[in-house]
């Protein structure tokens, strides 16, 4: 016969649960936030007036090449307001790719923007309009060091009579009206192997009427075509 008195002791406590992969993963991914805000702040560190200051960004000259032909000549401003209409030149503290503004009648004004495009951090995703004689990349950095941040392109043409992003000029970016060789470098038209280019595609079933040599270049992300049609 069982004990009325007997006292039934109490259940063990629950065994502790293991901590599953999903919290190491969550105090891995803090970690890597944490650094990453460290840097960020580093990054966009101030002077001793508590003010950014912005510092040239400038980076080579990219001369067309056969893999990629049309780029335009690539160069720096840190100023972020320009406008179509403004006028720039040479910046010497900055050469030999530095440029800055200037009024349009200054001697050391050599081109005026016509267009204003917004950044990309690929390089041949800007396109700016015919007639385009250079391209300004414009970008700020924090701190005087680092590349800088890209803001905007400016598409400059030469106040000069010398404008070589004319159509079939041979300089510039690559647009209908240019000529090219077999091997896919812009040159000036009419001269010996020129072939005009006729249309610029993605796809060879894309060129226009009076293509008789396609020329496939090397895929580059971000630019807009990658067949260049000629008349051979």
């Amino acid at each position: 016969m069982a004990n009325p008195y007997q006292v039934t002791p109490p259940p063990p406590p629950p065994a502790p649960r293991r901590r599953s992969g999903s919290n190491v993963v969550a105090v891995i991914v803090l970690a890597v936030v944490i650094i990453g805000g460290y840097f960020l702040m580093q990054s966009l560190r101030k002077d001793d007036d508590g003010k950014p200051t912005a510092s040239p960004s400038a980076s080579p000259s990219t001369k067309p090449t056969a893999k990629d032909p049309g780029s335009p000549e690539s160069s720096s401003d840190t100023s972020s307001s320009w406008k179509v209409g403004d006028c720039g030149g040479p910046d010497p503290s900055k050469a030999p790719d530095g440029y800055k503004r200037a009024g349009c009648s200054d001697s050391g004004a050599t081109f005026k923007a016509i267009d204003i495009k917004e950044a990309s951090i690929l390089p041949n995703a800007v396109q700016c309009p015919p007639g385009t004689d250079l391209m300004i990349k414009v970008s700020i950095s924090y701190g005087g060091k680092g590349s800088g941040i890209p803001t905007n392109t400016v598409c400059g043409r030469n106040l000069s009579g010398d404008h070589p992003g004319d159509a079939g000029a041979g300089g510039g970016q690559l647009v209908k009206g240019d000529c090219v060789t077999s091997q896919a470098k812009e040159v000036a038209c009419g001269g010996s192997g020129a072939q005009k280019v006729l249309g610029l595609v993605k796809t060879k079933s894309e060129c226009p009427s009076g293509t008789t040599d396609p020329i496939s270049l090397t895929i580059a992300i971000g630019r807009p075509y990658d067949v260049i049609c000629t008349d051979g």
